[in-house]
């Protein structure tokens, strides 16, 4: 499979949290941390002194009322809808991995928008760092880290099935 390439723009403006370069304007408490398994989530959450437990959200239901999103800025596994399959999986769940399907990125559901005086704004409360470096780099990260045996999601690894887990999180970012 080729690289996914992603439309992007410089920040303009940035601002330092705990030694991380991060966008001006954005807060500690709104940080989650996304992204494949070996993209360096957990590396950035360390910097930042984050919550030190994964969570897991599935982007088919209300995410954003989850109780794991109590403590930010924190490690997040995505539940991802994938195609032909009645429930959200995460990249590295088994049954997935067997047979690779791509997102349905139409059963993705987002906060609704603030509309009311009182009403929480659901869309301001968090922003979402996805860690997406190249699969070459996943790949040597994990390989690393499978010698170790550290990291049971880490077996079994090839360079296609990084991809088809990086090309879950690329299909969200968009």
């Amino acid at each position: 499979m080729s690289a996914v390439h992603l439309e992007t723009r410089p920040i303009e403006a940035l601002t330092e949290l705990k030694g991380v370069s991060i966008p001006l304007g954005v807060k500690f408490r709104q940080l989650l941390v996304t992204g494949p398994p070996g993209s360096g989530k957990t590396t950035l959450l360390r910097a930042l002194n984050g919550w030190p437990q994964e969570g897991y959200l599935d982007l088919a239901s209300e995410w954003w009322r989850d109780s794991d999103l109590t403590y930010r800025p924190r490690e997040l596994h995505f539940g991802f809808p994938f195609a032909g399959r009645d429930t959200s999986t995460a990249v590295f769940d088994r049954e997935w991995l067997a047979d690779p399907t791509p997102v349905d990125v139409r059963r993705i559901r987002l906060p609704p928008p603030k509309t009311r005086f009182y009403q929480q704004d659901w869309r301001a409360a968090y922003v979402f760092d996805l860690q997406l470096p190249s699969a070459e780099v996943i790949l040597a990260s994990r390989l690393e880290r499978s010698r170790r045996g550290t990291h049971p999601v880490d077996d079994d690894l090839t360079l296609a099935r990084v991809q088809a887990q990086l090309d879950a999180h690329v299909a969200v970012a968009r």
